[in-house]
């Protein structure tokens, strides 16, 4: 694979291309909408691609937090087919910590499903970033390929771009573990009402031990998240 580029989107032909990339990922047209997208980048905020020479292979959208917090919230990532799985992830954090601090930002926040074990991961053992809260629902109904089906629970977390990142808890330090779906996106369409069950579960085990002061902490490749 060539070397992969990511660059600002400043030109309404490219904004529109990036609207195009996060529909295919996503299966649903407007995932992003390319207005939506001109707004935030015209305004000053973080709307970039990721190139593979002259193609355009993903995008991400971040925008500025509380002026007091210093803090700025990634949105949306998104890579095409077949560029998967391949470290960009990694590359397009590190490009969007560079980015934030060049500006002042502090930290960037972001959500996921905590029931997609990949994501869990790189966000908590890869990155090191802090869970603060269980969102229930938080984007309510969504009509995507990916999320159809589900309710849209999300864990927020933190990430402190000027700090180490948070350690995953010891084996003496881990108080309980929350197992996770193999492969919730398939189980969405092949069985939904087993799928819903593994929410309802998952959602009160985490909300339970958040409620108890424990901290979400780390996620093990066997497919649990680590309480700590």
């Amino acid at each position: 694979m060539s070397e992969i580029d990511i660059r600002t989107l400043d030109t309404v032909e490219a904004i529109h291309e990036a609207a195009g990339v996060l529909d295919r990922v996503w299966g649903e047209h407007g995932t992003m909408p390319a207005n939506i997208l001109r707004a935030l980048e015209h305004a000053g905020n973080y709307v970039v691609g990721l190139y593979d020479g002259d193609r355009m292979i993903g995008a991400s959208a971040a925008f500025f937090g509380p002026p007091a917090e210093r803090s700025m919230h990634s949105h949306i990532t998104g890579i095409v087919p077949g560029y998967q799985g391949r470290g960009l992830g990694r590359q397009l954090k590190n490009h969007q910590r560079e980015w934030a601090l060049e500006r002042g930002v502090g930290r960037i926040t972001w959500t996921f499903d905590p029931l997609v074990g990949r994501n869990a991961h790189f966000n908590l053992a890869v990155l090191g970033a802090r869970v603060t809260d269980y969102l229930v629902n938080q984007y309510g109904e969504m009509a995507d390929a990916v999320n159809r089906g589900d309710e849209s629970d999300r864990l927020m977390v933190s990430w402190a771009l000027a700090e180490p990142p948070a350690p995953t808890p010891t084996d003496a330090g881990i108080s309980a573990v929350v197992s996770v779906s193999d492969d919730i996106e398939a189980l969405r369409s092949s069985d939904p009402a087993v799928a819903a069950e593994w929410r309802r579960r998952v959602r009160d085990e985490l909300q339970g031990h958040l409620a108890s002061g424990r901290r979400i902490g780390g996620f093990d490749r066997r497919g649990y998240l680590i309480v700590g």
